[in-house]
């Protein structure tokens, strides 16, 4: 589900015992599941993998992950002043891209003021992002949260008006189906699995800040497109569940035990 590569954002710069460590568990292995293309290619890309002994199966969520309601009084509070809440909701790490995120951040607020942008998790780039969104002059529309479990974590998906996944590098990205399956249109990179297999979401490059600003301010101005992308991702994110996925992989292995039995 993860590779180095994912790990140092896509980076030629990885930690060389981990790639090795990486790399000798696929080859001594039979059989490689990936959780989308992304990873598959990386796979066989950077690590010399045989494509055939790379089998993918995109991860899901089931109703074990559904809210079981708790107050999250500031958020609603904003929402009744008028404020529009954009959720980056993850691991506060290169790859996740949340430097992009306050990025486009700025391009939205120098727009609208009246949107704020919500940052849950926790991770090494804490600290410089808190004193990013200080140098970007737009400290009085970011607030950070810390991390955040369980029903408290869903309370804030359906407190937003939109979820962003700007990951650099993400081999799936559960979060977006989560939000999803909540209501909460989504707006995710290209660089990450689970753009490969949803239809209702917003799509960017992690990169292209100005693209991801004006997707943002689109889901803010006009609450139609909101609704629609909402009512349409919620539907999808239904059939992307854990069941399936098991079932694929029961599939795998069984096909993996018919070809050892017959040498």
């Amino acid at each position: 589900h993860a590779t180095e590569f994912d790990r140092s954002g896509g980076s030629a710069h990885v930690n060389s015992h981990v790639y090795t460590e990486e790399k000798r568990g696929m080859e001594e292995a039979d059989c490689v599941i990936a959780v989308s293309e992304l990873t598959k290619k990386i796979i066989t890309d950077r690590y010399g993998i045989s494509p055939d002994k790379v089998q993918i199966v995109y991860n899901g969520i089931d109703e074990a992950t559904m809210p079981q309601g708790n107050d999250l009084r500031r958020m609603r509070s904003l929402k009744q002043k008028g404020y529009k809440i954009v959720l980056f909701l993850g691991r506060i790490t290169l790859q996740k891209g949340p430097d992009y995120f306050l990025r486009a951040a700025k391009r939205v607020v120098e727009c609208d003021p009246k949107v704020m942008f919500v940052v849950s998790g926790a991770g090494d780039m804490e600290e410089g992002i808190i004193r990013l969104s200080a140098e970007l002059g737009i400290s009085q529309n970011v607030i950070f949260t810390g991390f955040l479990t369980g029903s408290d974590r869903h309370e804030m998906y359906t407190a937003a008006d939109l979820f962003v996944m700007p990951s650099v590098s993400e081999p799936f990205g559960i979060a977006p189906l989560e939000s999803m399956r909540l209501g909460t249109p989504v707006l995710i990179s290209k660089q990450s699995g689970v753009s490969e297999v949803v239809q209702h979401a917003l799509k960017v490059d992690f990169w292209d800040i100005d693209a991801m600003a004006e997707r943002i301010l689109s889901i803010v101005s006009y609450p139609s497109l909101s609704v629609a992308l909402s009512k349409n991702a919620k539907q999808e994110a239904k059939g992307l569940t854990w069941a399936e996925a098991a079932i694929k992989i029961e599939h795998v292995v069984e096909s993996l035990v018919q070809r050892h039995a017959r040498r």
